[in-house]
């Protein structure tokens, strides 16, 4: 009987060390499945109150010397997709972004960059898509980085930024959201 008790004991800490790894999330709690008005943009013939998403991630993995959050839209008609969102040089101590943080400046954390996004400004473009175009997804993820700085500015267009985030990037996890006008 004891020796299978122990065998009972081994097998849930093996199984809870397998199947019971924390792995890097990404979470929001002003996303569900879909956006709403209070994300969609205002402008570019949209009339929403373009309010960046809440976002909370955890368990960044080891090494992790900062963040970056990018926001994209590969149903876009322009043939390469849509950045709506481009932040990076995110200290690792930070683990949210507060609601509103990519619209206003003084919520973002410090030494965070936004950078220009497709719409041509610098910060939280929510979605816009055409009319009768159907649901487009919107695919918001965070990117754990082994460097503190990504070695680019506010300046820098999406596709640069996402070629620093691919050479740097430890770990990633994306939350989808939908929406259609």
């Amino acid at each position: 009987m004891k020796k299978a008790n122990l065998i009972l004991v081994l097998s849930l800490i093996f199984t809870s060390t397998i199947f019971g790894q924390k792995t890097f999330t990404l979470t929001s709690k002003d996303l569900g499945g879909e956006a709403s008005k209070t994300q969609e943009f205002n402008g570019f013939g949209c009339s929403g109150e373009n309010q960046s998403p809440e976002l909370l991630w955890k368990n960044a993995p080891e090494g992790t010397k900062s963040f970056a959050i990018t926001m994209y839209d590969p149903d876009a008609p322009t043939g390469s997709g849509f950045w709506h969102w481009v932040v990076f040089d995110i200290p690792a101590n930070v683990n949210e972004l507060v609601t509103n943080a990519g619209t206003k400046n003084n919520l973002i954390p410090k030494g965070a960059i936004q950078s220009i996004t497709d719409y041509g400004i610098k910060g939280f473009g929510g979605p816009c898509p055409p009319i009768g175009h159907g649901f487009h997804e919107y695919i918001i993820t965070v990117y754990a980085l082994k460097t503190d700085k990504l070695g680019t500015n506010e300046n820098t267009n999406p596709a640069v930024v996402g070629f620093n985030l691919w050479n740097q990037t430890i770990a990633k996890a994306s939350i989808v959201a939908y929406y259609k006008r």
